[in-house]
């Protein structure tokens, strides 16, 4: 998987290996946080001594945490890079990596399946941002995601002439003119945008211009467009490239923020009525192993150890008997990123909510019901 996509997560969730399990790191290598090499792979050290700790020196995983350790040793390129993501299970011929511009938290998980709850998170909590900037004379269409920017067009109007005093005399002020030349304008900044959105569909779009042309630039917007206009912006035509990336993620924010205060809303109120709705780990396992989850609401963090049955695949909290088929169960370091990857065998939307005192009063992991 060379590129994040909910296809790419889906297909690395399925992965179960036949003999052994698989190791999944994430590391934070931020350079704002970790300047030095030499940070982050201190680290690295810590991760791979507590998991070897764990593993009670057995060599299951040791065989995975050696591939890990060359792997980020082995010389990382971070102009572009803020996360990794490295899955592996040697016994099967198992790697995957991938090299994220976005943050992540650093975890090592051992489990049957990849733990890929994290490239869920950076997927939908960094959708791509379209920025629409228009002054008279010149439009700028730019398209960041993950804060990278992956498009840009620009369009520059007709210069504005001098009038000269016989001309005034002869054309009047020159308004009439003047104002067709921004409708002008206007639309062609409106074309360029959807041009742009074509090449690179956007979830979202932001919009700088003066006062006196904003209206008409959201009027001459494409139906497609104006579905995803989303915020007013006082950012300027010439502003440098960093400085519209920073305010596109900032506003990716505040939108992410409000999404999910959203399905908080609707979970609270579907809990309240005893309407299609599941919270704690235990209702939501059981409705995962009904297939009645149709969207799965899980605190950035949370883990908790658990069972998985290798017969007919329910997690549960409690083993070792498996309370469906009645065979032996098999521990699981982390029942939460089994059941993430469950949920999106099974075509579920998941939303991992980074710093939500809500979801975590209503046990960390919840679910809105298909039944």
């Amino acid at each position: 998987m060379t590129q994040l996509s909910d296809a790419g997560i889906r297909e690395l969730a399925a992965v179960r290996p036949e003999r052994g399990v698989v190791t999944s790191c994430y590391l934070d290598v931020d350079g704002r946080r970790f300047p030095r090499r030499a940070e982050y792979e201190q680290e690295l050290d810590r991760l791979l001594r507590h998991a070897r700790a764990r593993a009670n020196a057995t060599s299951e995983i040791n065989d995975d945490l050696v591939a890990i350790e060359r792997h980020v040793k082995g010389g990382l390129d971070r102009s572009r890079t803020r996360g990794l993501a490295m899955f592996s299970c040697v016994a099967e011929g198992f790697w995957s990596a991938l090299a994220l511009p976005v943050p992540v938290r650093t975890q090592l998980v051992v489990g049957h399946a990849p733990a890929v709850g994290q490239l869920e998170a950076a997927l939908h909590h960094h959708e791509p941002i379209g920025v629409l900037l228009v002054d008279r004379q010149q439009a700028r269409v730019l398209v960041f995601e993950m804060g990278e920017l992956t498009d840009h067009a620009e369009a520059v109007a007709e210069l504005l002439r001098a009038v000269d005093d016989k001309d005034e005399r002869a054309r009047g002020d020159g308004s009439a003119w003047v104002e067709d030349r921004d409708r002008q304008h206007v639309r062609r900044a409106a074309a360029a945008a959807f041009d742009v959105y074509r090449r690179h569909p956007f979830e979202h779009l932001l919009i700088g211009a003066p006062a006196a042309l904003v209206g008409a630039v959201e009027d001459a917007l494409h139906p497609y467009l104006r579905e995803r206009l989303r915020e007013r912006t006082t950012l300027a035509v010439g502003d440098p490239v960093e400085v519209i990336g920073e305010a596109a993620m900032a506003a990716e924010t505040e939108l992410e923020r409000r999404r999910e205060a959203g399905l908080l809303d609707e979970l609270r109120g579907r809990l309240g009525r005893g309407d299609r709705a599941a919270a704690g780990l235990a209702a939501v396992l059981e409705a995962l192993a009904d297939r009645r989850v149709e969207r799965l609401l899980v605190s950035g963090g949370y883990h908790e150890e658990g069972w998985s049955c290798a017969g007919c695949g329910t997690l549960a909290k409690v083993g070792p008997t498996c309370p469906r088929c009645g065979k032996a169960m098999r521990e699981e370091q982390d029942v939460v990123a089994a059941a993430i990857d469950v949920a999106l065998a099974a075509s579920c939307r998941v939303d991992v909510c980074d710093g939500s005192a809500d979801l975590d009063v209503l046990g960390r992991v919840a679910a809105l019901l298909r039944f």
